[in-house]
């Protein structure tokens, strides 16, 4: 069954901003990643973690429920020479039956409030090396001009707060603001055979252009193409005369906020 994101995946693997460096540097010095280990990437999507990860590891197994999500991934891999990911059709609920060797790393990137977040660091521990662990990557960022939110209403309808499905295999949904979804992962994983759990956080800035902004709107679970169906190009030309009205520069700059929750099992 195709998910929210059958449609989203060719923005997604274009205009999702990438993850800074410094997240790469926290997990390969927390980790010892030396080129010999083991990861996932769950929920993976086109890669935007795993991608960036593979030079570092030995092997990355990529696991998304959406078959688009991983041909972009497939696709981004063949262009850049990565040759030791293997893209995997799978959620969160059937970490057992994926089949996988000891897994060294588990990261899971702007998607484990979709996912049964207990029954995942359960499935986890009997496939985590006895030093492995888990790192939960979460986007803060700083809402868009207000217009973006007036242009999706007219089209979308008020937003709920609750999402529109998931593309993760979940059965529950998370609701609330990504700090809230910080703050939910780091008391989950605390009651978690992984109990011993610390986030970092990275903030920059970050410009986008008008298509950049509308791009990404087409990225998401709640306005993606499908969604919109015949609407979406004049979605995409009210917004973009919309953004254009309020800045004619057509340059837009907001700020970002990455964390990192790492959990891993207490030493013993």
């Amino acid at each position: 069954m195709s998910t929210p994101y059958a449609s989203a995946a060719p923005y997604y693997a274009r205009y999702r901003p990438p993850y800074p460096a410094e997240l790469y540097a926290l997990l390969a010095d927390r980790f010892a990643l030396d080129g010999s280990q083991t990861v996932l990437d769950l929920g993976a999507g086109p890669g935007t973690i795993g991608l960036p990860l593979a030079p570092l590891v030995e092997q990355v197994y990529a696991v998304d429920p959406e078959p688009a999500m991983l041909a972009e991934g497939s696709a981004l891999a063949e262009e850049q020479g990565r040759r030791n990911i293997s893209w995997l059709r799978g959620d969160a609920a059937g970490i057992g039956r994926l089949c996988l060797p000891r897994i060294d790393l588990c990261v899971i990137g702007d998607a484990f409030h979709r996912m049964d977040r207990a029954r995942v660091a359960a499935d986890l521990d009997a496939v985590l090396a006895p030093r492995g662990g888990i790192a939960v990557v979460t986007s803060l960022a700083a809402a868009w001009p207000a217009v973006v939110d007036e242009v999706r209403a007219r089209f979308l309808g008020p937003r709920t707060g609750t999402g529109t499905g998931s593309a993760h295999g979940a059965p529950t949904w998370r609701a609330g603001t990504p700090a809230d979804h910080v703050r939910d992962a780091e008391d989950q994983l605390a009651k978690s055979e992984f109990s011993r759990v610390g986030t970092t956080r990275w903030e920059r800035s970050t410009r986008c252009t008008v298509d950049q902004v509308i791009g990404l709107q087409f990225s998401r679970a709640s306005s993606h193409p499908a969604l919109l169906g015949d609407r979406k190009d004049a979605f995409a030309s009210e917004l973009r005369r919309a953004l254009l009205d309020h800045d004619p520069g057509g340059t837009y700059t907001r700020t970002v906020t990455v964390a990192a929750t790492v959990a891993t099992r207490p030493r013993r």
